[in-house]
């Protein structure tokens, strides 16, 4: 993907989950300005780690003694809790020159665990404050250190790569010399001498599907970056395999067993449903009802939500035809269900009268 691309999906990551992104690029494709420039936009304050030029004590801050318990002082560039929400950029993550610098920050980039803080060492982070890492490939170009699979097994890798287009309209806002503008114009080909092609062979595993849920429920990528996003995490196969299947169950309809047991599930397909695909839904809601009109509580709650999330239409001809249907019947005229179905019971008594 491009700079523009990757501010798209590094602002979805960062304004709605904990998980920590990687932007892997070749030098001066603008990952650095990019975050940068993400930051601005969403209101936030960029505070930049060269890991580098860092060692463990910098990271952890230096010990100190009170009584018999050792403690470690917070470093200057830790957020306090009720700092600005903060962007903290771990810059050259893969060109810390001590193994032991790498290990420190191993912890700190790994996404806490549901309900617990993002923690170095004891330094605990404040939810408000996010995490978001840059690297160049590891392809013999740069003078950096591999990575361990557990590692990047912990990060959503974004690869950027240069793109004229993408340039060009920045340059035409940084107001750069025209000259240089006009001759790229003519030579795109020597925008950049192009790096090997970028791949970190990312696998499936467990934790990294678990992302890939985590995306799914908490951010909206365009359609043609989310093969992107989810091949750094999964890989390229595993990311084309469960997009090619997601498309395929989405021309599928709803099931009524799918309604009636597992609402939760597929309450955002309903919704999202083209109007054939409801009505083969709608019609396999009432033959299930007239086979096997018995609701248990579960199934009550998810009919009634399975009604009101049709439109108004469809939720009076569903209900027409399940108040035919003696026990399903008492269930919607219950008083706790008025708020759903009593419009559309109002509307088939003025159409009978």
């Amino acid at each position: 993907m491009n700079i523009a691309q990757m501010k798209t999906v590094l602002a979805e990551i960062l304004g709605n989950t904990d998980l920590t992104p990687c932007v892997v690029g070749h030098r001066g494709v603008g990952k650095t300005a990019g975050i940068v420039q993400v930051c601005r936009e969403i209101g936030r304050r960029y505070v930049p780690l060269r890991l580098g030029q860092m060692e463990v004590g910098d990271l952890v801050g230096i010990p100190y003694r009170e009584g018999e318990v050792m403690h470690w002082s917070r470093p200057s560039w830790w957020p306090r809790d009720d700092d600005p929400q903060t962007v903290i950029h771990c810059d050259e993550l893969n060109r810390a020159q001590q193994e032991d610098t790498l290990q420190a920050i191993f912890q700190f980039v790994e996404p806490p665990p549901a309900g617990q803080l993002r923690r170095l060492h004891t330094h605990a982070l404040h939810p408000r404050h996010k995490v978001v890492v840059s690297i160049n490939p590891p392809d013999g170009s740069y003078q950096v250190a591999t990575l361990d699979r557990a590692l990047l097994d912990r990060m959503v890798m974004i690869y950027v790569e240069t793109d004229y287009a993408c340039w060009a309209r920045y340059a035409r806002e940084q107001h750069f010399d025209a000259g240089v503008q006009q001759f790229l114009a003519a030579y795109p080909n020597l925008l950049s001498r192009p790096g090997a092609p970028l791949d970190m062979q990312m696998e499936p595993t467990e934790r990294a599907w678990e992302m890939v849920s985590t995306l799914r429920r908490s951010c909206r990528f365009p359609a043609d970056l989310e093969m992107e996003v989810y091949a750094g995490i999964v890989g390229q196969e595993a990311a084309v395999s469960f997009l090619r299947w997601s498309r395929e169950q989405a021309e599928r309809p709803v099931t009524a067993l799918q309604v009636l047991d597992d609402w939760a599930a597929v309450a955002d397909r309903v919704v999202a449903q083209r109007d054939d695909l409801q009505a083969v839904t709608l019609n396999d809601v009432v033959t299930t009802l007239e086979v096997d009109p018995v609701l248990t509580d579960a199934r009550e709650r998810h009919l009634v939500a399975y009604i009101a999330a049709l439109p108004r239409d469809l939720r009076f001809g569903l209900v027409k035809a399940l108040v035919k249907l003696p026990a399903v019947a008492a269930v919607l005229c219950k008083d706790e269900h008025d708020a759903v179905i009593l419009d559309a019971i109002e509307e088939i008594s003025r159409a009978a009268s």
